[in-house]
């Protein structure tokens, strides 16, 4: 089995659709809904294939340029 990290996330199927819309839906419920920034990135990270690893990447370093001003 490949390694979870390597897995891509590119999975256009509708049942991936749906889990990504109920979790969006979920955030809203628990009060912290998805900005349209935050959309578009997890829309990305699906178009460009991101492994978790990558996505984790992206994450940290975007975290890290807020942090710095």
């Amino acid at each position: 089995m490949a390694d979870i990290d390597q897995r891509p996330l590119l999975d256009t199927s509708a049942e991936r659709h749906e889990r990504f819309l109920f979790a969006l839906k979920l955030q809203e419920i628990e009060g912290n809904p998805l900005s349209a920034d935050d959309i578009a990135m997890f829309e990305m990270f699906d178009r460009e294939g991101f492994t978790d690893a990558l996505c984790s990447a992206y994450i940290a370093e975007s975290i890290k340029r807020l942090a710095a001003g």
